[in-house]
């Protein structure tokens, strides 16, 4: 397992450089002074238990919430000193997404490509196709608000994706959505890192992360326990779980005699 990861060719810049970052809320440190590179062109994985800082990072690397230290680059540009650089280089797919709800699916794709500056013949041509591929033709005049958890997460990412952005931030994109939607999500995703784009996005399930991503950030109590390569990561385990219940210190935590009165119709 690496401390400083290998993740990206020599002379490559990163997506994104994190650089002494902390948050705090009252008297509870929510990221405790995270130092970072995410390799440009990669699937990567911010994995962490919940409460590990995990959506207050993404919120910070994109812009949504304002550091209390530290310094964001993405794609070489500051988040807080060149804030319109930077929005027009990423889409952020955020946990618990706000939308128009009194738009269709449609409607709402066509307000945000030309917010975007992109003209109105081309946003409907990238809209079609987006809301094709992701299952969505059938209700895109449907208004949002009825639309289900993984209908509302698609919607998200065609929004997210419309402009092409150079790097994407997803917070829990499979959080709450069906086999097929999380199948056709994956879908899209794998071909948009192909082509060389960076997805950056959070989880803390282990198995998705293995099966997705080719870096991996391990992200527990606000600081970077380890980041590299899957295989640096894992650093020998059978496991990506394995290797990240040792990193938070989560081995063992269980024990049976705890619980000795559940099961067997003891009361």
């Amino acid at each position: 397992m690496t401390e400083t990861g290998q993740g990206k060719a020599p002379g490559t810049a990163p997506a994104v450089r994190v650089r002494g970052l902390w948050k705090r809320f009252g008297e509870q440190t929510a990221v405790a002074g995270i130092d970072l590179e995410l390799p440009a062109g990669r699937f990567i994985g911010l994995v962490g238990p919940n409460g590990a800082g995990k959506t207050t990072t993404l919120s910070m690397v994109t812009g949504l919430l304002r550091p209390d230290e530290g310094s964001v680059e993405v794609a070489g540009h500051d988040v807080w000193r060149d804030p319109a650089a930077v929005k027009a280089r990423i889409g952020v797919l955020p946990e618990g997404l706000r939308m128009f709800e009194r738009l269709s699916g449609r409607e709402l794709l066509g307000y945000t490509g030309r917010l975007r500056g992109i003209p109105g013949p081309e946003t409907d041509r990238r809209a079609d196709r987006l809301l094709d591929v992701l299952g969505l033709a059938d209700a895109q005049h449907k208004l949002v608000v009825d639309y289900s958890t993984g209908m509302r997460k698609k919607t998200g990412l065609a929004a997210a994706l419309l402009h092409n952005p150079e790097v994407l931030f997803l917070d829990e994109p499979f959080e709450g959505v069906d086999p097929v939607s999380a199948q056709t999500i994956r879908a899209v995703l794998e071909r948009y890192t192909a082509s060389g784009a960076t997805v950056v996005f959070s989880s803390h399930v282990m198995e998705l992360v293995e099966s997705l991503c080719d870096w991996v950030a391990v992200l527990a109590a606000g600081t970077i326990r380890a980041h590299g390569t899957l295989d640096e990561v894992r650093g020998g385990a059978p496991s990506l779980q394995e290797a990240f219940l040792r990193l938070v210190g989560a081995e063992g935590r269980l024990d049976d005699s705890h619980l000795d009165w559940l099961g067997g119709g003891a009361r």
